[in-house]
């Protein structure tokens, strides 16, 4: 499964931001979905992600209630909208594809990975 993420930018704090990941998986409509993020020093770590139902999401504390994950299986499309921003969120964002069905939040559930898209929040 190849993944391609973007929508990375420059945004001011408070702003908002909409990444999108493309993937080319077949199986995609049945695969769980993710995005994390790895700041500058700091380990990768889990933003949020939704199973084959759209209703089966989960979140870091530190974004629940700012980001929203979403996903399109018509267009083989996951998605995360990034509203409210703060200079902490500054990171390169990844998104990933599970071989499981449902959200999850381990690195080691997810077999495929994006490159990667940077997100600079200026405060």
């Amino acid at each position: 499964v190849q993944l391609q993420a973007s929508g990375g930018g420059l945004v001011q704090a408070g702003g908002s931001l909409r990444l999108s990941c493309a993937s080319s998986g077949r199986t995609f409509s049945r695969d769980g979905m993710g995005w994390f993020r790895q700041a500058p020093g700091k380990e990768r770590e889990f933003v949020a992600a939704i199973g084959r139902s759209a209703g089966d999401t989960d979140y870091a504390d530190s974004v629940r209630g700012r980001l929203t994950i979403s996903r399109d299986n018509a267009k083989k499309m996951v998605y995360l909208q990034m509203n409210s921003l703060k200079p902490e969120d500054t990171a390169v964002y990844y998104c990933a594809a599970s071989v499981f069905s449902r959200a999850l939040r381990s690195e080691a559930d997810f077999r495929s990975w994006g490159q990667g898209t940077l997100v600079t929040v200026s405060s």
